[in-house]
């Protein structure tokens, strides 16, 4: 009993980790990961409902907030080296992690049942967000002023990429000139930056989590079918296009990160489903 709990903790953590990383990683989605690692549903339930099994729900999300947080912490140090020098390479390691917990998620959509309804929606939706994804960028772009409120917003949109699974907060922050700013103060511990995206992100989630948990009971396949269409079309859209510079061994290296990462997604899935 104790391993199972002590493999569990540290399976929540890295799931964090990997969650956190949707909140900084341009293309990723935190709200995805979630639902790829089988916790998104749970996360909405207690947002909705922050009285209900408090303790448990505390117990079971401290892992997960403190993985997040770490990776969070530790990817904007990294983010702006490895993007800037190895963005291939490590793009193809997350498209792999994806990969690998697509099976799981697949299961979980159709966990309440599955009929050409979910098939047709996960088209629809992964037609519709691919394209809204290869074209928004040349409609969003421009570059806002940095203040305590414009922050805020960026909080929310963050938040935002928690509640809708697929939507990538850092795209948004890259289209309105903040993704550097960001990364850089969380980096320096810059509070003036960093409190008011946490005050904005609490009050989106917050705010929303209700209206999705009420998705959730009356229209579960619906939702993850949903999901899977996101899910495919942001995974679609962060594979690495760019090889300018690559000599083989670089290639070599997107082919080995990338199985890596299905094997990595694919154990943290099937460990879900054990100890679950």
């Amino acid at each position: 009993m104790k391993q199972k709990n002590f493999i569990d903790w540290w399976l929540r953590f890295i799931k964090g980790i990997f969650i956190g990383s949707g909140f900084i990683l341009p293309g990723v989605s935190g709200g995805a990961l979630a639902a790829v690692f089988g916790i998104y549903e749970r996360i909405i339930l207690f947002l909705a409902n922050l009285t209900k099994n408090f303790k448990d729900n505390v117990r079971f999300f401290f892992p997960v907030g403190l993985g997040a947080v770490t990776g969070i912490f530790l990817l904007s140090f990294a983010v702006s080296f490895l993007l800037g020098n190895y963005e291939t390479i490590i793009l193809w390691f997350f498209v792999g992690c994806i990969v690998g917990t697509v099976p799981a998620l697949w299961r979980e959509a159709g966990k309440r049942g599955r009929n050409k309804k979910d098939i047709v929606n996960t088209v629809i939706t992964f037609i519709v967000f691919f394209l809204f994804l290869s074209f928004g960028e040349q409609l969003l772009t421009t570059t806002i002023e940095q203040n305590i409120w414009t922050w805020t917003i960026a909080g929310g949109l963050i938040g935002l990429g928690m509640i809708v699974p697929g939507l990538s907060p850092s795209n948004f922050l890259i289209y309105f000139g903040m993704y550097k700013a960001m990364s850089d103060g969380i980096k320096n511990l810059d509070f003036g930056v960093i409190i008011p995206i946490g005050v904005g992100a609490v009050l989106c989630v917050l705010a929303l989590s209700k209206l999705i948990e009420f998705i959730l009971d009356r229209a579960y396949s619906t939702l993850f079918h949903f999901i899977l269409g996101v899910v495919f079309a942001s995974t679609v859209m962060i594979i690495p296009t760019n090889y300018q510079g690559i000599n083989w061994i670089g290639i070599l290296l997107c082919v080995v990160l990338f199985e890596l990462g299905i094997l990595l997604g694919w154990w943290m899935s099937e460990l879900e489903r054990r100890y679950t």
